[in-house]
């Protein structure tokens, strides 16, 4: 029986407080499925807020020059969830409605994301509210590099280690790292992942989160003993995830009967020409236009009978109103926090019909071979393509294995097998240190 120490009304306050810096759907959605996570493991109420809650979140204002002279300011944020078994590791993305509550919730699936794959990190994530679309390169390239600069007392390759993330790319990390090596004076390759090869990057980071999710697509596929040749997929987003996700389940031999961006949205139950579609997407930077015959309702997507559902773009798209009619055999989720809690109770009451790769695990190529990264820059020792991905294959293959065994063992839903052992790693680390006096 769990005996809370913190009376009702200190802990209302705490409830508010936090409530009002990480406000938002995710950040509600990632407090939920932690708690349950919590319940599961039953740890006591004293413990949770010490696991939730990040250790630091800052708020930086970026301003810089407009091409036609006038100053403009943008918001910066940055979550570091835990430091207790080593630097934080995470994401930079660019979106307009970027707030803290959304940074802090990525924060923390990162924990239990870095926890799973066995990696020494704790989860960290950040961004600018800024719609890189409407800024120039000069314009962008001022606001990345101001964004880095505010947060150099706060970073570092032993502190926090940034990465790319939706809206950001190999460019913007080059600048984060010419930004932050200028003012200590010497090249600091290891303080971002992510970037150009020629720049201290590593072959195969770009491809790493499509390929982890195909992998374990295929190792889902053998335990329902599907054939590639006879599977669809259905892939929304277009991104760097969602076109390598694509482009390589088609060289599998998988038929990719779906797909959409932001910007437009394609269905031909017969097969779509992927290599057609990245081309016109590198060429004009989004789907649109691509073609006028294959339309299709974005809406209805996600759920037209396939075999496997990749949701590659936005939190919060497979919902309670959704879930009951998708028509996959797999869920693999290559976006963070596309199922809502609704959606997963809805998903768990149809008995093993779904059979869903929680992003946790389905997205975990990309930090897997940012650490690659790390562990290069910091060793000045670079490995072939062949040896990224034999390493990063060997540890998608440790977690798979982990979160299958735990799920038939004690019958619970693949997200809570594969939360409750990243939550279990960093509860034992934290307890083996101590709270500091």
């Amino acid at each position: 029986m769990r005996a809370p120490v913190v009376s009702g009304a200190d802990k209302s306050a705490t409830d508010r407080q936090t409530m009002d810096l990480f406000s938002g759907p995710f950040f509600e959605q990632a407090r939920r499925q932690f708690h349950v996570i919590a319940d599961y493991l039953e740890i006591p109420d004293d413990e949770r807020d010490r696991l939730l809650l990040p250790k630091r979140a800052v708020a930086v204002a970026c301003p810089i020059h407009r091409d036609d002279g006038t100053t403009a300011v943008f918001m910066g944020y940055r979550v570091q969830h835990h430091l207790t078994m080593g630097p934080t590791k995470g994401g930079t993305r660019y979106a307009p409605d970027l707030h803290m509550g959304e940074v802090a919730a990525l924060a923390i699936s990162m924990s239990w994301k870095c926890a799973l794959a066995g990696l020494p990190y704790g989860g960290a994530k950040g961004g600018v509210a800024v719609d890189p679309h409407a800024l120039s390169k000069r314009e962008l390239e001022a606001v990345s590099r101001r964004y880095m600069q505010e947060l150099i007392p706060f970073v570092g390759a032993k502190v926090d280690v940034m990465a790319p993330d939706m809206g950001t790319n190999e460019q913007t990390m080059a600048w984060y790292m010419d930004t932050y090596s200028m003012y200590h004076g010497q090249t600091v390759t290891e303080i971002v992942t992510g970037k150009p090869v020629g720049a201290g990057g590593t072959v195969g980071r770009r491809e790493a989160t499509g390929r982890g999710v195909v992998h374990l697509v295929g190792r889902a596929m053998e335990r329902l003993q599907l054939s590639p040749g006879h599977a669809t997929a259905i892939v929304q987003g277009f991104g760097n995830v969602g076109s390598v996700t694509a482009q390589t389940l088609v060289q599998q031999g998988v038929k990719v009967i779906g797909v959409s961006d932001h910007t437009s949205c394609y269905f031909d139950k017969n097969g779509l020409d992927i290599p057609a579609m990245i081309k016109h997407a590198d060429l004009h930077g989004c789907l649109r236009g691509f073609s006028s015959e294959l339309e299709f309702d974005p809406h209805e997507l996600l759920i037209q009978k396939c075999d496997i559902l990749v949701p590659a773009a936005m939190e919060r798209v497979i919902t309670e109103k959704n879930a009951p009619h998708l028509k996959c055999r797999i869920l693999a989720e290559g976006a963070n926090g596309p199922t809502t809690p609704e959606a997963d109770r809805i998903l768990a009451e149809r008995n093993g019909e779904v059979f869903v790769i929680p992003d946790i695990l389905c997205n975990a190529g990309g930090v897997v071979v940012s650490y690659f990264e790390w562990v290069q820059d910091l060793q000045q020792l670079f490995w072939t393509e062949p040896e990224v991905r034999d390493r990063l294959n060997r540890i998608l293959e440790r977690a798979f294995q982990a979160v299958m065994h735990r799920a038939e063992r004690d019958h619970v839903p693949h997200r809570t097998a594969a939360m409750a052992i990243g939550v279990e790693k960093v509860r034992r680390a934290k307890q083996t240190r101590g709270l500091f006096p």
